[in-house]
């Protein structure tokens, strides 16, 4: 079987950051595809669209990026493998395998909702094999550095009434209450994406699983999670990607990672 996953090397020397991309693909495995309503396969809501193209300047800075092959509505790499909610604040949670999207919408036909050996076999086909592949180019970097950052990228709609009655913030970074890395790098994102961004911090995501999961400083291992709203760099529909605002972000999201650099090495 082919990876569930996809990547894309550095271009240049390495440095001790890798990027995570767990929630923008678009593909279904043959298996489970025919069991999916077909207008929600025609739309994909909850996708993060197109940050493996937001962040394609990455691996010229000698950084990783590891991301999704598969739709986070076959598995959500981002949740807990037991389905153990990430929040208890009554917003809507969708699960490790949702059987609604962030709406509420049913995702499936009838009867092929994924019942608990379906589940398991999702996680030995799609999940873990993720995290496997995120646990060996951090453990490779943190060797050759002493110490690595995860940096896990997200983006939502700018409203999801079910989450949030209000709009979002353009930025929300996450550590888990500063528990998923060290103060100074968390210091240095705030400050460079707030210059540009409204940034919020821990509030209303303190990052989901994958932060919480890696991010370990007293290992030297940092996790930090980046949700930004689509319409930053996508056009207003938040449906088609937008090159202007995209390239504003890069700059920003750039010179964030030089600062990152220099804190790590």
């Amino acid at each position: 079987m082919a990876d569930p996953f996809y990547i894309k090397e550095a271009t240049a020397p390495v440095v001790p950051i890798i990027i995570s991309i767990p929630h923008c693909g678009i593909e279904f495995p043959d298996e489970i595809k025919n069991d999916y309503l077909a207008d929600q396969l025609a739309s994909l809501d909850d996708t993060d669209w197109f940050l493996q193209d937001l962040y394609d300047f990455a691996p010229a800075m000698g950084i990783t990026i590891v991301h999704a092959k598969y739709s986070r509505w076959a598995i959500d790499l981002n949740r807990d493998p037991k389905s153990a909610p990430l929040y208890n604040d009554g917003r809507l949670i969708t699960g490790l395998c949702s059987s609604t999207d962030f709406l509420g919408n049913p995702l499936y036909k009838e009867g092929k909702i994924p019942d608990e050996n379906e589940q398991e076999r999702r996680l030995e086909k799609y999940y873990w094999p993720y995290y496997n592949k995120v646990t060996e180019l951090l453990e490779k970097r943190r060797a050759e550095f002493g110490e690595v950052l995860l940096w896990d990228a997200h983006s939502i709609r700018e409203k999801v009434l079910t989450i949030r009655l209000t709009s979002f913030p353009e930025m929300i970074l996450g550590n888990a209450d500063e528990s998923s890395s060290r103060k100074e790098l968390i210091k240095n994102t705030l400050n460079t994406l707030s210059s540009t961004y409204n940034v919020n911090h821990n509030d209303p995501f303190k990052g989901g699983h994958i932060t919480r999961y890696f991010g370990n400083p007293s290992e030297n291992i940092h996790g930090l999670q980046l949700e930004r709203n689509k319409n930053l760099y996508m056009d207003d529909s938040e449906r088609e990607y937008h090159p202007e605002r995209a390239a504003k972000m890069q700059l920003v999201l750039k010179k964030n990672f030089e600062g990152l650099i220099d804190l790590l090495t």
